[in-house]
């Protein structure tokens, strides 16, 4: 199967099945954001109409602190999605990121698909995305190329080695990259952000893809689409019983979304994606050190009717967020990253676990 095939079964695979990662027994998202509690405000002393949400990001302003997360491309029929996501993102000034272009890197003929981004959002923040293991493969040339495809204003480089390892054709040869990673970052003419893709990050891995010379980090916990849960899918229908197997038994693997953000932030910007739903979830994102969030799944199927459902999606989770802000007594993006929460739950525990003070997070304004 080509590395196209694949891109449009995965997209139809996640329009079709439940791909995300399960609740556990007590119904709570694996995300970790059901730990997760803002500190209601009932004297907020501000005007709902006069909040905020402006946000700066690797030099471009957004309107939102809201990306459309990386998704598709590389194979003809996804070609209107990107564009129903692109014209979504360049409606609401918001950022986008597009899917692994490796398919088109290697087949011209299949630019497109991604071009489409940058044709129908002219002035969004839009970010290529390369995959690790292709990096020695594509090199600078290749990956400029890429950046050339979108006018990208930065470039992602995922980390998917969790469905490379389920995959029977996954690339399981994880040496030397984040040497490469380094190189990217020194010689690349955009920004780079480094990001999983559904397992988390932990906070070694975060200390040294800062060091590595990254821009942002995107955390890409566990809580939102379960890689090992498509391949799993992928596998049943090729009648592959050990893929299926591995796919099963890894669905969940990871590190929570809630967590992974609280790991991964250091000195440069987090993203926060996986299991990212509304505006809520966005707050305590930001709550706990994300500067931006990411939105994926939840805007595939919109994004097959059109733009503007995507906008109207898109809309909800910023008047969610908006309400949320109004209720914590948080004026601006940056009040609300300093606003106090409280981590009950497993995430509590995960986090103390490994050797993070949850209890300072809910005195955080209150420091004397």
């Amino acid at each position: 199967m080509t590395t196209s095939d694949r891109k449009i079964e995965h997209l139809l695979l996640c329009v079709e099945k439940d791909v995300e990662a399960h609740k556990n027994p007590a119904g709570l998202r694996a995300s970790g954001f059901d730990d997760i509690d803002l500190v209601h405000n009932c004297l907020p002393e501000i005007n709902k109409k006069a909040l905020n949400l402006e946000t700066e990001f690797l030099g471009k302003r957004l309107r939102a602190p809201v990306l459309i997360a990386s998704m598709t491309g590389g194979h003809p029929d996804t070609t209107a999605v990107n564009a129903a996501l692109a014209g979504a993102a360049e409606e609401l000034g918001i950022g986008i990121g597009v899917g692994s272009q490796r398919a088109a890197i290697e087949d011209p003929g299949l630019e497109g698909s991604f071009r489409v981004v940058r044709d129908k959002a002219p002035n969004a923040f839009i970010y290529g995305n390369v995959g690790a293991a292709q990096l020695n493969e594509f090199g600078i040339e290749g990956l400029e190329r890429a950046v050339e495809m979108i006018g990208a204003d930065a470039m992602a480089i995922h980390l998917n080695f969790l469905q490379e390892a389920i995959q029977p054709e996954g690339n399981v040869d994880a040496t030397g990259c984040l040497a490469a990673i380094k190189k990217v970052c020194k010689e690349l003419s955009v920004p780079v952000i480094v990001k999983e893709t559904g397992a988390g990050i932990a906070h070694p891995q975060a200390v040294a893809i800062c060091e590595a010379g990254a821009a942002a980090i995107d955390v890409g916990g566990l809580g939102g689409t379960s890689w090992a849960g498509v391949e799993t899918y992928r596998a049943q229908k090729r009648g592959d019983i050990l893929s299926e197997h591995l796919g099963r038994q890894f669905w969940n693997w990871g590190i929570p979304t809630a967590a992974s953000i609280v790991e991964s932030t250091i000195s440069i910007p987090v993203i926060a994606t996986g299991g990212v739903h509304t505006g809520i979830d966005v707050s305590k994102s930001i709550a706990l050190g994300a500067s931006l969030c990411g939105v994926a799944l939840p805007l595939v199927a919109p994004a097959l009717k059109g733009q503007k459902d995507v906008v109207d999606r898109l809309g909800t989770v910023i008047e969610e967020l908006k309400a949320a802000m109004f209720l914590t007594g948080c004026r601006t993006i940056e009040e609300l990253g300093n606003s106090p929460v409280v981590i009950t739950g497993r995430t509590k525990e995960f986090l103390e676990q490994r050797g993070f003070e949850t209890g300072k997070f809910a005195r955080k304004r209150y420091k004397t």
